[in-house]
């Protein structure tokens, strides 16, 4: 099974990277597969390519789901 999760563009670097955050977590990804990105675009990314530009309500909506995933599955193994 592939997951592709939402992230925030924070810095556009140079040769088609960018640094995104995923719930406060950074991580440098290629943006090559993306036109016209920007600081503040949400993107959805898998394994470290960002696939497409994503809603921002729609990818904080997402993230909140997976934190409740977390928090579940947390409480589940207790």
């Amino acid at each position: 099974m592939c997951l592709a999760i939402p992230a925030e563009v924070k810095k556009l670097l140079t040769e088609n990277l960018a640094v995104v955050s995923i719930d406060g977590v950074s991580k440098e990804i290629s943006v090559a597969l993306i036109e016209d990105i920007a600081i503040g675009d949400y993107v959805i990314i898998h394994v470290g390519y960002a696939l497409a530009k994503i809603d921002p309500q729609e990818a904080r909506r997402t993230l909140e789901l997976l934190r409740e995933l977390s928090i579940e599955g947390q409480r589940a193994a207790q």
